[in-house]
């Protein structure tokens, strides 16, 4: 049978954001995959050589939408560490609560695209209607429904009240048995099943070769989580469990999601009942001539940021490694030998994000 070249996107109904990948078909099955992005290419790491501080708190949470309060997050611990900068301990519980509240938002997300590609509708809108409730909470507590605006340089914007710890709680209460219903369905639905296990296999030497983060890496039985392996914030404190399964296909990254998503929980619960009272931010005193560097476990792995200081407020360069820019080289392996409809499907189960990947 003779092959042909087989183009989709940049701009695809099944694609959230625009790249473009050239296939190699022989009939209905995959061969060969070439990706070619740069489409939304939007300059920001030289944006940010051009405003201060306080400025690029706000600049880095729009580098991604679902990820955004990692980017701030990060950010914010970069900075702190080139300054020597001691943010209070209050301030540190916040923080955490915060990015756990957003990993369970995306995640949700992800799992309802992934039902939305599929085609079971009915469960597309179940789980979003699940997410809403999340998002109802984001918008409550912070005023924003997708970036919080919570982190800045020495602490955090937003403090809470006993009210709003016993909001949250309450919120997490009708959150989880609904995702627990949820999980049951994708693992056993014949429908999702057929269309998920043993599909967009990476397996775990592949993963290592890869160097894929996240739940990319841990469904295919790699045991990588920056909040166990290098832990930062409150999370020394905290108990939760790494998520790892070892199916290496889509099912396996779903379950991961699914499953993360009650370790979230577990961690707002203890942020909620352990965070001390005292104060939230820190004023920085003094900018040296220095460098560091600061990672976070973002919903989609590892964010890197390094920043490069000269004595103002400006930094001289600000760098960040975002985790679609590893996943991404992945595709190549996990839609080798697939049909050609279940290429979004595939590339859905990394939860790509080209605009951070591009930025």
């Amino acid at each position: 049978m003779n092959t042909y070249t087989l183009p989709l996107g940049p701009v695809h109904v099944a694609l959230e954001e625009p790249v473009y990948f050239n296939l190699t078909v022989e009939g209905e099955t995959v061969r060969n995959v070439n990706l070619t992005s740069g489409h939304v290419h939007r300059g920001m790491e030289a944006m940010a050589a051009q405003r201060n501080f306080v400025q690029n708190a706000t600049l880095t949470e729009r580098v991604c939408s679902l990820c955004s309060n990692s980017h701030s997050f990060t950010y914010c611990m970069a900075v702190e560490n080139v300054t020597g900068l001691t943010i209070p301990r209050r301030a540190i519980f916040l923080r955490t609560m915060a990015e756990e509240i957003k990993r369970i938002a995306s995640h949700l997300f992800n799992t309802a695209i992934q039902a939305h590609i599929i085609g079971f509708k009915s469960l597309f809108m179940h789980t979003m209607e699940v997410r809403e409730m999340v998002q109802d909470l984001k918008e409550t507590v912070y005023g924003n429904r997708m970036n919080l605006a919570q982190n800045c340089i020495g602490g955090v914007k937003c403090d809470l009240t006993p009210e709003k710890f016993t909001y949250i709680l309450g919120v997490l209460e009708k959150v989880e048995p609904a995702v627990d219903e949820l999980r049951e369905i994708f693992a056993t639905n014949s429908m999702v099943i057929g269309r998920t296990k043993g599909l967009g296999l990476l397996p775990k030497a592949d993963a290592l070769r890869l160097g894929v983060v996240g739940p990319v890496a841990r469904g295919s039985g790699v045991a990588i989580d920056v909040r166990k392996n290098s832990p930062y914030a409150a999370f020394p404190e905290l108990k939760f469990n790494m998520i790892t399964h070892d199916d290496c296909c889509i099912y396996s990254r779903t379950r991961v999601r699914l499953d993360e998503i009650f370790e979230s929980i577990g961690l707002v619960r203890q942020c909620c009942r352990m965070t001390p009272e005292g104060p939230t931010t820190k004023h920085l005193q003094r900018v040296p001539v220095d460098e560091a560097c600061a990672r976070s476990e973002a919903p989609r792995g590892e964010v890197f940021y390094f920043i490069r200081t000269y004595g103002t407020d400006v930094p001289q360069r600000l760098k960040w490694r975002v985790p679609s820019y590893m996943n991404w080289e992945a595709l190549g392996v996990m839609m080798k030998d697939c049909k050609v409809a279940d290429v979004a499907l595939i590339t859905n189960s990394i939860d790509p994000c080209v605009s951070c990947t591009e930025r």
